[in-house]
């Protein structure tokens, strides 16, 4: 398994620049027709699954992979903009860009689509925080093999 070398660097980033626009906790319930329409705004079919993240969970906010997302009771907007990035950048086998370039670039999408944060205006933190990001970035299974 590839090592995930830019996680912890992307998480200190999120807390610092993207967690405090994005304090609004939604309820669970608000989840799936989210997903829906951001899936189909993206252009895409086939939005992964919604459902709870395990109670027992302590170690993750959430989780997600393409065909499942997991989330909490309650959560802030931008955790589902992380995690739909997530999605978009996994394929059904479990292959993924955990946090590289390809995540980042289709996350800082959806941060500007979503919650209004310009990525040119974020990219300077990510240069600072030494965080790799592709602006091009497109979901992993519309890219041929």
């Amino acid at each position: 398994m590839k090592r995930d070398r830019q996680r912890a660097r992307v998480y200190a980033w999120e807390d610092a620049h993207v967690a405090p626009h994005g304090q609004d906790l939604l309820p669970f319930a608000a989840a799936r027709p989210m997903v829906e329409a951001i899936w189909a705004e993206m252009g895409l079919r086939y939005p992964p699954a919604v459902e709870p993240l395990p109670p027992q969970s302590r170690r993750v906010q959430a989780d997600a992979n393409r065909l499942r997302l997991r989330l909490p009771p309650q959560w802030p907007s931008w955790l589902l903009l992380h995690e739909l990035a997530h999605a978009m950048t996994s394929t059904h086998d479990g292959a993924s860009d955990g946090h590289g370039p390809r995540f980042m670039g289709l996350y800082l999408q959806l941060l500007e689509r979503y919650l209004r944060l310009p990525a040119a205006a974020l990219a300077p933190s990510l240069a600072e925080a030494g965080i790799a990001w592709d602006p091009a970035a497109r979901p992993i299974f519309l890219d041929p093999a």
